[in-house]
């Protein structure tokens, strides 16, 4: 064999090229499948139908489709991308998600502007119809109950600390540090003297004394590693029977978790009565959503609760019997085995989604800037998330890297042999004879072979 050279692909380009002559791909088993879910649910025409109110009827230049613009999004999880600007790069080096999008190859694929204006559009109200549809598929495959987690995380918003103003009279933060210094006796200092001054005296950085002057909804908050940043919070409703998103809602990131929990909790029960199932009946949560009040609310929305008590030592209870009634229930419920079993799976199904949005997702520095543009991006992740689950349950298949460069008729071989697997396991547990089993599939696969 010989050695290749790209000395001899410096060529002058045709000018024209039939479209027989072009390298066909084999497409992604993934994206196709998705699309036929798609397709089954009829998404472009719900899509359509939802963003009829922000065009003004066929005349005109046409626009990106809604589908289109929604798909984009999703890319966006499926493939780890923050940025819009790294979505339509990638689908524009992308023959597969050329196809996924329904481009060809001699249509240009949407430019970023085209993505951020179309999300500035359209309406936050939206978006949360569309991740409620996506849920209401979910419901349909059967996989939604009547249990919840609810947690939070912060995210670092696009928003620099060294940017920040004073609230009352938008004095910038080196301004600020120069006028302190000048009061304690020191003038004219370098930036390097005045980051050391700045180290060593003692801060008070309030959020009712600064704001971002771009990002006015960002929060001053110390990371989960330690670092003081501006960041939001961002908090999940998960279902506990299967790991789907009930509701994303973004906070402040100042805000407590005792004061967030209802406005995720409403938005969930909503959310799952509108996609037909009985609604939430318990909810598991971690130390930090503990509190009296808490514990009333949810028992006034007959709601059962499992959230873990902090160690407050010996409390009195004085005037409070209502309080008392519903803590002592909780901590009953708490000593439980079913408590275990639940705060097992909140540990594992609730982290899980915060792994994929934010971390593989890519959505752990946030590339946007104000709540709702935020909540928008995330709840089309997070229903991107919930069809990932869809696309698990029926293809065992939730990602693109697991149908990698294979196409739909090895799919389907590699989930009969996965059938055929677990059919072997169950037969080692219920101790069935392994013989008598391969040979009674075997027969059902070549009828024509006597069984001796």
């Amino acid at each position: 064999m010989a050695m290749g050279s790209r000395r001899k692909k410096e060529r002058q380009e045709e000018v024209w090229i039939a479209t027989s002559a072009i390298v066909q791909t084999p497409g992604h088993a993934f994206y196709d499948r998705l699309n036929e879910l798609l397709a089954e649910h009829r998404f472009d025409r719900k899509v359509e139908h939802l963003c009829r109110r922000f065009y003004r009827g066929p005349k005109g230049r046409p626009s990106m489709a809604p589908g289109v613009y929604f798909r984009l999004l999703l890319v966006g999880y499926f493939e780890g991308l923050e940025s819009e600007r790294g979505i339509a790069w990638r689908v524009a080096d992308s023959l597969s998600l050329r196809k996924f999008l329904g481009y060809g190859l001699d249509e240009p694929t949407p430019d970023h502007s085209t993505i951020s204006r179309t999300r500035r559009l359209f309406w936050l109200s939206t978006h949360k119809a569309v991740f409620a549809w996506v849920l209401g598929v979910v419901a349909r495959d059967g996989l939604l109950g009547t249990t919840a987690a609810i947690d939070a995380t912060p995210l670092e918003a696009n928003a620099a600390m060294r940017s920040i103003v004073r609230r009352d009279s938008g004095q910038g933060y080196e301004a600020y540090l120069r006028e302190l210094a000048a009061a304690a006796g020191l003038e004219d200092l370098t930036r390097e003297q005045l980051a050391r001054f700045d180290r060593k005296r003692k801060k008070t950085m309030s959020n009712k004394d600064w704001q971002h002057p771009h990002d006015p909804d960002a929060r001053i908050t110390k990371m989960k590693d330690g670092r003081t940043r501006l960041a939001h919070k961002v908090e999940h409703a998960v279902d506990l029977s299967s790991g789907a998103l009930l509701a994303i809602t973004v906070q402040a990131a100042d805000a407590g978790d005792t004061t967030t929990i209802f406005e995720t909790l409403s938005a969930a029960q909503e959310l799952a009565v509108s996609a037909g199932t009985e609604g939430i009946g318990e909810v598991i949560a971690d130390k930090g959503y503990h509190s009296d009040e808490v514990l009333v609310r949810l028992h006034e929305r007959r709601v059962r609760s499992y959230v873990s008590e902090p160690d407050r030592g010996k409390r009195s209870w004085e005037g409070k019997r209502t309080e008392q009634a519903r803590v002592y229930e909780n901590r009953r419920r708490l000593r439980g085995k079913r408590n275990k079993r639940l705060q097992r799976q909140r540990g594992e199904l609730g982290e899980r989604t915060f792994a994929h949005m934010y971390e593989t997702g890519g959505m752990r520095h946030l590339y946007l800037r104000g709540r709702q543009n935020i909540e928008k991006r995330l709840l089309i992740h997070g229903a991107a998330l919930n069809l990932s689950l869809v696309m698990r349950h029926r293809y065992r298949a939730g990602k693109p890297r697991c149908l990698q460069g294979i196409r739909s008729s090895v799919s389907d071989i590699l989930s009969g042999l996965y059938d055929a697997t677990a059919l072997v396991c169950s037969a080692f547990r219920n101790n069935v004879a392994i013989t008598t089993l391969l040979a009674v599939r075997y027969a059902r696969s070549f009828p024509s072979v006597a069984l001796g």
